[in-house]
């Protein structure tokens, strides 16, 4: 008889399988991650995170930019690249100000959820 320890010992199931049956929490995993590819400290890494934050924010810009004026084509995974740079150096800033990924989605979505309830999605101003 074939046990579940056995499948095991033979490799059956693989790394995706077992991150699926534990607590995995790939917000947390994926801050942490960020968390070891940064190579500046204090006020250094403060000043890095939002440079780098808002260098890669303007690339994205800038393809759209010359998408209008050059109509410049580029393909999706360019524009994904560059977004994933935002997303590691916005994780960076909230592992930064002792929050997480996990965090900023949440409150985002607690916020525009909020605005929505109250018919204020448009307009401006941070309290609508």
């Amino acid at each position: 008889m074939i046990t579940g320890g056995t499948l095991d010992e033979m490799g059956y199931y693989d790394a995706s399988y077992e991150l699926e049956q534990r607590d995995f929490d790939p917000y947390t995993t994926y801050s942490s991650w960020v968390e070891d590819k940064i190579m500046t400290e204090g006020d250094d890494r403060l000043v890095e995170n939002i440079l780098g934050l808002v260098g890669e924010a303007g690339e994205v810009a800038e393809k759209i930019k010359k998408l209008i004026r050059d109509d410049t084509r580029f393909n999706n995974q360019e524009i994904l690249k560059e977004l994933g740079d935002v997303l590691f150096y916005t994780t960076a800033l909230a592992n930064y100000y002792n929050g997480s990924l996990k965090m900023l989605i949440k409150m985002n979505v607690e916020k525009l959820d909020g605005r929505e309830a109250r018919g204020t999605l448009k307009g401006s101003g941070d309290d609508r």
